[in-house]
């Protein structure tokens, strides 16, 4: 099919989705103070359709979205940067279990656009857009044949990287060339991103920094934005204050993650991980694009245009190894059963949401209980109730310790 006809029934089928949602019950959204370009949520709706059926990556789903992303690239002005025009491909095994050898060949593809300035270094800003298809592994719904839809995870990571790409072209940061890629196979190990650092389409570039947007789709009232990878480079802190946001923003410094940042971390790049929280439709059949802030989307990808603008002057930034990377590695034997709230700020960890039939759930923890004490361990943040399980076995009972309201609780857990 001609890809300008394609496309035009493509933006036709998103555009008529769009409204159609209209009508539909939404989240309250908050009122931005300039103009929320309508292209956010025509490209949320049209990648998570049920047209492309979870985009679980190697399949026609992925395929669809993948061109959608290179059309949206085109008609931003961005240049093709990719080994086959727009796009990057690569060979990858799709098994049941990704830890294991054996599996299905299939062919990925990233997707490479570039905005060039003439500049000595280049920028990169990331977003996967593959999901999980009718779910399996990965899924929190394991008998489920439910598309995936994946309208946080991550079409909204998508919408913001293009609304990024559509300010930076007017924008007068000029000191750093921009690379933009749409990376595939992000939700079976990092794959895209792992096969790109080491491609030339990375090492040709002097790479200065990586931005990575992944679920910044459930902005919530308190407008949390959870930024990690600040301890990457000593430049972050500072840029980061500088700027003038209604956005309340909770650093994180390790910079590694579930997510494609630490692909390019690995490779010894400063990276920044944006996130607007975890929520009960993650890895859900449920993660549908009526559940959006779209003003939210804006926001994290205007703030991502500030930072990128406040670092213009800033040359390379140095790089840095994290200190807490052996609690992000942390393996655990056992689980609480509970989703922790990854933007909320103070002592604890708030929960998200308490999931039934599980250990947390048994003992009479609620959504909203803020965890202070596990076992022997201070909870403090979200690496100690890491380090906490890591020392727990099947079988241990222990007590945890909460705070729920103006009250102090302790609930007997059982693994």
């Amino acid at each position: 099919m001609d890809i300008t006809f394609k496309y035009a029934i493509s933006r036709l089928i998103a555009i008529t989705c769009v409204f159609a949602t209209c009508f539909l019950p939404s989240v309250a959204l908050a009122q931005s103070a300039d103009p929320v370009p309508q292209s956010i949520q025509v490209d949320v709706v049209y990648l998570s359709s049920d047209l492309l059926e979870g985009r679980e990556s190697g399949t026609r789903g992925a395929a669809l979205a993948s061109d959608y992303i290179a059309d949206r690239f085109k008609d931003l002005g961005l240049s093709p940067a990719g080994i086959d025009g727009w796009f990057q491909p690569f060979p990858f095994k799709k098994s049941v279990n990704p830890h294991s050898s054996d599996g299905e060949h299939r062919m990925g593809r990233n997707v490479v656009g570039f905005l060039g300035n003439g500049a000595r270094t280049t920028v990169v800003i990331g977003a996967h857009y593959d999901h999980l298809g009718y779910g399996g592994f990965g899924s929190r719904e394991p008998d489920s044949n439910e598309i995936h839809n994946g309208a946080d995870d991550n079409a909204s990571g998508v919408a913001g990287l293009l609304e990024i790409a559509r300010q930076l072209t007017a924008s007068g940061a000029r000191n750093n060339n921009y690379l933009f890629v749409a990376f595939s196979a992000e939700e079976l190990g990092l794959i895209g991103s792992k096969f790109f650092v080491n491609s030339d389409l990375r090492t040709d570039r002097e790479i200065n920094y990586m931005i990575n947007l992944d679920m910044v789709g459930r902005l919530n009232e308190s407008r949390a934005l959870a930024v990690s990878g600040t301890g990457t480079s000593p430049s972050w802190d500072a840029a980061l204050d500088a700027i003038e946001t209604d956005l309340a923003i909770n650093k994180h410094t390790s910079g590694l993650g579930p997510s494609d940042h630490a692909s390019f971390y690995l490779n010894d790049l400063p990276v920044l991980h944006l996130f607007t929280g975890q929520h009960e439709d993650y890895h859900k059949s449920g993660d549908d694009s009526q559940l959006i802030n779209y003003e939210g989307i804006f926001s994290v990808a205007s703030f991502s245009v500030d930072l990128i603008q406040e670092l213009n002057g800033e040359g390379s930034l140095a790089f840095e190894n994290t200190v807490d990377e052996s609690q992000t590695r942390t393996s655990f034997k056992v689980s609480l059963g509970v989703m922790p709230d990854y933007v909320s700020s103070g002592d604890g960890v708030r929960l998200d949401a308490v999931m039934d039939g599980r250990p947390g759930a048994a003992a009479g923890l609620v959504k909203g209980d803020i965890v202070i004490k596990l076992g022997d361990v201070d909870v403090s943040d979200i690496n100690a109730y890491m380090v906490a399980l890591s020392k727990l076995n099947e079988g241990d009972v222990v007590t945890v310790v909460i705070k729920r309201g103006d009250e102090t609780l302790e609930k007997i857990v059982r693994f």
